[in-house]
């Protein structure tokens, strides 16, 4: 439990009710219920990152793709921004996106895609902007803009950070359900377990022209 002397509003109430909850004795049940009550909302969560990262810093340096980080900033945010997406953080070379529909993260993860596939012609390898992506949706705790929990969270990013490749959308179960009719696009089932969906799938777009 972090220091609460600083936080205020939903963060300071979060962490108090799982104080509470820390106790003995304490009606575990109430409490979560309490917590999924105040912080409970369904959106669609968004997980960005760069291919190769860490290894192309090893070969070009760090300053190299601070300039790259910088770039996938200044491209990728107004993409964001023009489908109603929130950002809620930035880590290094990930951002973590959330949006109030499904439709809208999967035709925002394609507009970042093609963004991307457009500014990379021409381009030296060192010098492209990879993007990854990992999309879920469903019931998560959201804490203001702070910060998100939850199973659909947490497939995401594993999605997004650890399983995709370049180029790549893949999806949780609950996403690939709520937009199969989606135009242009279909799902294909991946071969591998990912924590916090019972399926996971690659989300086949057009690429850009």
């Amino acid at each position: 439990m972090p220091n609460d002397a600083h936080l205020k509003g939903s963060e300071a109430r979060l962490w108090s009710l799982i104080g509470q909850r820390s106790k003995p004795g304490t009606d575990k049940k109430a409490i979560d219920q309490r917590i999924w009550d105040l912080f409970g909302e369904d959106w669609s969560i968004m997980f960005t990152d760069l291919s190769g990262f860490s290894r192309q810093v090893e070969k070009f340096g760090i300053i190299h793709f601070l300039s790259i980080i910088h770039e996938q900033k200044e491209l990728l945010l107004p993409i964001v921004s023009a489908h109603d997406g929130i950002l809620i953080k930035i880590e290094a070379d990930s951002f973590l996106i959330i949006f109030r529909r499904p439709e809208r993260a999967l035709e925002c993860a394609i507009a970042l895609q093609h963004a991307c596939q457009r500014l990379n012609r021409n381009r030296a390898e060192e010098e492209k902007v990879l993007l990854c992506v990992g999309l879920g949706w469903g019931r998560i705790l959201r804490i203001g803009d702070i910060d998100v929990y939850g199973a659909e969270v947490n497939a995401a990013s594993k999605l997004g950070e650890d399983t995709a490749k370049s180029n790549e959308i893949l999806v949780t179960a609950n996403l690939a359900d709520a937009v199969t009719d989606f135009p242009g696009v279909t799902f294909t089932m991946l071969g591998e377990n990912i924590p916090g969906t019972d399926r996971a799938y690659l989300a086949n777009y057009i690429p850009a022209e």
